[in-house]
């Protein structure tokens, strides 16, 4: 045998070798990988690696970080970091309820669907043929092409509020939503009207889901907590999670608090959203990735807690204008299709991912209003550590 065939003979056995005792994703445990996510980063690309996870939440003023991290179609490990509230130091811990602000919207859509699942309106009806207590107003724009759930709940409809929900202190009056919908007192915001022809744009529209908020309320003919508790959040057991406005006594111990974008607490606990469907969610990481699970299992016809896989293909499928499906927003990163949503409330940040097809993904959440830049790292951090295909690697199985 040449030189060069025995040093090829034993590079490709030492490899094997190599192989065999290194550690690879499926191996490690999480433990291990949660140290790998809070240790600085190795190799050092310098951004953020240098930093500890704890070093970050310091240096952007992160009293709280809490996240759930799925694999294999499972919650493989949940944890908190960090303190729920800076005055009295109580930690965060797997159960802390977070706001999840706009990731409220696919979980509210979840069950919209379910509605039209059971007949009770059709994701492409007329939505002034489902509203009873009031109706979009006549408009320019509305001439051939009647408003749908379907474009309500991708942002297509042609509503432009142009305006995020602001929220309500505890002790203030909260308005109706037909009092949002017309910007009538005691609404803090503007009205909602059509300022285009639905499907022509796309344009990220909260007002549109206060809409659809209403028309499964008058269809159902029950508060909007009782219906997502009914249709989704019990079915898919989010036992740690409420769309209740404002968030009762009984739970508000276990909520973080609000905090600025210096980590100090703001002058209210959190603020309250009777724009339930786009901001109202109070829940934790863990039932928000249990929903990421159930959307994954029914996509591959292995679940059907809360919808068809017909019905849940609606909420990963674009509209055709814009990032959007009915709920989620849809992206490809590396050589993978991907699910999702962001949130922002006041005092709080969030983030939710799962990929379409293999079985994993991650859900953060914050409580300080300049948190987005340690939930990115920390969301990179556990891809790499997975080896998601984000970074055009296959996940080892």
């Amino acid at each position: 045998m040449s030189t060069l065939a025995r040093t090829t003979q034993f590079a490709l056995c030492g490899a094997a070798l190599f192989l065999l005792l290194a550690p690879s994703a499926t191996a490690q445990d999480p433990a291990r990988i949660i140290k790998t996510i809070e240790d600085p980063q190795v190799p050092n690309h310098q951004g953020f690696d240098p930093f500890t996870l704890r070093e970050l939440m310091d240096r952007f003023h992160v009293p709280g970080l809490s996240v759930a991290v799925i694999r294999d179609f499972q919650v493989e490990w949940a944890k908190g970091w960090g303190v729920a509230d800076v005055e009295t130091g109580a930690p965060v811990n797997p159960d802390t309820m977070f706001q999840a602000a706009s990731m409220s919207k696919p979980v509210a859509a979840m069950a919209s669907l379910k509605a039209i699942q059971e007949g009770k309106f059709g994701l492409d009806q007329d939505i002034n043929t489902i509203l009873k207590s009031w109706k979009m107003p006549p408009s320019e724009f509305d001439a051939g092409k009647p408003v749908t759930p379907r474009e309500l709940m991708s942002h297509t409809s042609g509503t432009g509020d142009g305006f995020g929900f602001p929220g309500y202190a505890p002790s203030a009056p909260l308005p109706t939503v037909p009092q949002i919908l017309d910007g009538l007192p005691p609404s803090n915001v503007g009205k909602v009207r059509l300022e285009r022809p639905p499907l022509t744009a796309y344009k990220y529209s909260g007002g549109g889901v206060i809409i659809e908020q209403l028309a499964l309320t008058d269809t159902l003919g029950k508060p909007f907590p009782l219906i997502m508790r009914e249709l989704v959040l019990d079915p898919i057991g989010m036992t740690n999670s409420t769309y209740e406005q404002p968030l009762p006594v009984a739970r508000q111990k276990q909520a973080a608090r609000a905090h600025s974008d210096s980590g100090k607490r703001l002058d209210a606990p959190w603020h309250v959203y009777p724009e339930m469907a786009a901001a109202g969610l109070w829940t934790t990481p863990t039932d928000l990735a249990k929903l990421l699970i159930e959307v994954q299992l029914t996509l591959l016809g292995k679940s059907g807690r809360v919808l068809t896989q017909k019905s849940m293909e609606e909420m990963v499928t674009p509209v055709g204008v814009g990032p959007f499906a009915v709920g989620f927003t849809i992206e490809k990163m590396g050589e993978g299709w991907y699910f999702g949503h962001g949130g922002s409330n006041w005092g709080f940040r969030s983030d939710m991912l799962a990929h379409r097809v293999k079985g994993y993904g991650v859900v953060i959440m914050a409580n300080s209003d300049d948190s987005e830049p340690v939930i990115r790292e920390v969301r990179d951090r556990i891809a790499r550590a997975y080896s998601w295909d984000t970074l055009d690697k296959p996940v080892p199985r």
